[in-house]
């Protein structure tokens, strides 16, 4: 080994900065250069403590550390403060400095955790690069109680190393990280891409976009959180602790403001430990799952007609909080895509639907009411011939059922092929419904109040609805007029059909047991999400009330 000093002390920075080459794995790095600092300096023991831009602190490396600073697994080095970290976090530690004496070895004698094996001070060393500080790097000696000027340059010099080395690795372990994250981004949308056919409404979604999450990162929380008429509802959650998806409809005042600061960002922010709890306690998660982790992240989501916030629980580690957010941006874009593809998917669905009834509708037309049409005919040819003779042939009467018969089948064909074949929505609900009624010999007057306008699906609902109703007017009210009323307001629609006749709702059996027709607008009415109530009395007639709730318009 060189005699000199100063090749002393060059032979140390270029012995370190080897060290430093071997491995990208943090702690066995440090492990290995503390040891071969302490072996080049004869100095025996040194520690190194990392500390997060919040003050947090955890001893990432030690060597040689005496029987009092292992008590009860290293909690002298976990626990508590001393001056070094103090001077740290207030920003008084610029270069390596000597200690007076070590507040945590002062704690372990006068607690009598163990030997100090006679080490009473030693030096602090910044590790920074460049202008980010990073951590501390402290070394000591037994009896040593003072570093001279040039022992403290070259720590420095050496810790300049170590900082420099460090913010390489941490570069490497967000590279790594992230290009892992992006990969589990392409598998994620792979596998919502072959599962979105299988989704038939944005719940749904929610709940196979939260699964898919949980399914390909370590996340240990997702939670999607939609905004419907103005109230914020968790529409489906997932713990890896828990077997099964959480999901809670109601948003606690102080959640709904964390989430409101979310959705008006517009972009991706980061949550505290203490705002992740309170989203746990509100999907019912235990908060000690999620204290682990600590740190997590939310970002909003722009689904069509609606905004949404995806709240994940990430790492502890701010490098890898950073990648995390990083692929949560690119995570908010595809699943806004497959909402809109599932828009898309919806839409194909009803114009399928509605080529499909308007096929059914033509084979009627071409078949089954031509023959009906043919059937009528003959039988009023025949009832004619019968009624031609002297005598009134037996076959006359019968002829004359035939033919009324036949007429009525033929109506009411004609009324099922406007049904599958709503032609008159263009012009409005309304106003295709009181030219239903008129073919069906009604007079029909309407009213409407709100000015905002109804989706595809729920105008098509109403309007099958409002048929089958007028439909019951002409067959059992025995009045030829029926009042149809329609609000519109903000969260629900309200559809009313009203008639004065004889009534009919004084049944032995339930509606549905006796009336198809009652039991299918029923189930129109609950496919919408809304109900159908309807009264009939003989003095005042029958009223059908439908309430359907509407999806909030976006300005």
């Amino acid at each position: 080994m060189p005699q000199d000093s100063g090749m002393q002390e060059m032979y140390t920075l270029k012995t370190i900065a080897e060290t430093l080459n071997t491995s990208n794995d943090l702690s066995p790095m440090l492990d290995t250069v503390v040891g071969k600092l302490l072996e080049l300096t004869g100095l025996t023991t040194g520690w190194v403590f990392l500390i997060r831009e919040g003050g947090e602190y955890s001893c990432v490396s030690d060597y040689n550390l005496p029987p009092a600073l292992l008590h009860e697994d290293k909690e002298p080095m976990r626990c508590g403060t001393c001056w070094c970290v103090n001077r740290f976090r207030d920003g008084r530690l610029d270069n390596a400095v000597n200690i007076i004496n070590c507040k945590r070895l002062e704690d372990a004698t006068e607690h009598q955790w163990g030997d100090t094996r006679d080490i009473t001070h030693h030096a602090t060393v910044p590790l920074r690069s460049g202008e980010k500080m990073i951590g501390l790097l402290n070394v000591a000696a037994p009896g040593k109680e003072h570093f001279s000027e040039g022992e403290l340059a070259l720590l420095q010099a050496v810790a300049y190393q170590i900082g420099s080395a460090m913010e390489r690795m941490r570069l490497y372990r967000g590279e790594q990280r992230r290009a892992d994250q992006y990969a589990r981004l392409g598998e994620f949308s792979r596998a919502l891409g072959l599962e979105l056919n299988e989704c038939s409404n944005a719940d749904d979604m929610a709940r196979t976009v939260v699964k898919l999450l949980g399914q390909h990162y370590e996340w240990p929380f997702v939670a999607l959180i939609a905004q419907k008429n103005e109230a914020l509802r968790i529409q489906t959650a997932h713990a890896s602790a828990l077997e099964d998806s959480l999901l809670v409809n109601e948003i606690p005042p102080e959640t709904d403001r964390l989430l409101q600061r979310v959705i008006q960002s517009h972009r991706a922010e980061i949550l505290s430990a203490s705002e992740m709890v309170e989203l746990s306690q509100v999907c019912g998660m235990p908060p000690d799952s999620v204290m682990s982790s600590g740190l997590a992240a939310a970002i909003p989501l722009s689904p069509p007609g609606e905004t949404a916030v995806l709240v994940a629980q990430l790492g502890s580690e701010m490098d890898s909080l950073l990648s995390d957010r990083e692929v949560m941006d690119a995570l908010a874009e595809h699943i806004t895509a497959s909402w809109e593809s599932l828009r898309l998917v919806e839409k194909r669905r009803e114009l399928t639907r509605l080529e499909e009834r308007n096929r059914l509708a033509r084979d009627l037309h071409d078949s089954v009411n031509q023959i009906l049409f043919s059937l009528s005919l003959t039988a009023k040819g025949a009832e004619s011939m019968l009624s031609g003779t002297a005598e009134l042939h037996p076959a006359a009467e019968a002829m004359r059922d035939i033919r009324s018969l036949s007429q009525e089948a033929l109506k009411e064909m004609r009324a099922l092929i406007m049904q599958l074949r709503p032609a008159g929505l263009e012009s409005g609900l309304l106003s295709a419904l009181q030219e239903y009624g008129t073919s069906q010999g009604l007079q029909v007057v309407v009213n409407r109040t709100g000015m905002r306008s109804l989706p595809r699906s729920i105008e098509e609902g109403l309007w099958r609805i409002g048929q089958e109703a007028l439909n019951n007017v002409r067959k059992h009210a025995e009045v030829t007029a029926a009042d149809i009323t329609l609000q519109l307001g903000d969260t629900e629609a309200v559809f009313i059909v009203k008639d004065r006749g004889k009534g009919g709702a004084k049944r032995k059996q339930p509606l549905p047991a006796r009336s198809l027709g009652l039991s299918i607008m029923k189930e129109r009415a609950q496919s919408l999400g809304g109900k159908l109530d309807l009264i009939s009395s003989s003095r005042t007639g029958t009223s059908v009330t439908v309430v359907i709730p509407l999806p909030s318009e976006l300005g």
